[in-house]
């Protein structure tokens, strides 16, 4: 049986210098880029590596997102971007997952808080406080259909973040 894989990533640390710039245009500040690649470059070191990468269009995101493809070396116009995953919640977050193409078993998800955190404890009894900036929370599914995913019905793989030492 094939089994699905979703990765949640929150995006980085952003910019809130222009306090005239609107939520949705604010860009990543030095630590939200570098901290990018830092995990980017980890879930790489662990072959992790997604086939599909599907963003908020939110500039802070797809900005890490970006940083994402360009180290899994992926294309950034192949990233697709989802614009209800902005200020998403729960459901709204189930709806984008559930109608996922089957033809992949392993997409990333970039977003934002508090909806991530919240749609990585429904989707896997995970018991996330609070998933930081640039973390990344990996859940595995017992399904080859993504519309079969609800809650409690994944198991928590991996989460990690910037500051959570690497383990090898």
């Amino acid at each position: 049986m094939m089994t699905k894989r979703i990765i949640l990533v929150r995006h980085g640390k952003s910019d809130w210098a222009d306090s005239g710039m609107t939520d949705f245009d604010r860009p990543l500040n030095h630590r939200g880029h570098k901290c990018a690649v830092e995990m980017a470059e980890r879930i790489s070191r662990k072959q992790l590596i997604p086939q599909l990468i599907v963003s908020s269009p939110a500039k802070r995101a797809f900005t890490t997102a970006q940083h994402f493809s360009e180290v899994w070396k992926m294309s950034a116009a192949e990233i697709q971007q989802e614009p209800s995953i902005y200020e998403a919640n729960v459901t709204a977050l189930l709806h984008v997952l559930n109608g996922l193409d089957n033809s992949y078993s392993n997409i990333a998800l970039f977003g934002h808080n508090p909806g991530l955190t919240d749609f990585a404890n429904y989707l896997a009894d995970a018991n996330i406080y609070n998933m930081p900036t640039a973390g990344i929370v990996i859940i595995d599914f017992p399904f080859d259909d993504w519309s079969m995913i609800s809650e409690h019905t994944g198991t928590l793989f991996l989460f990690d973040f910037p500051k959570k030492p690497e383990l090898s």
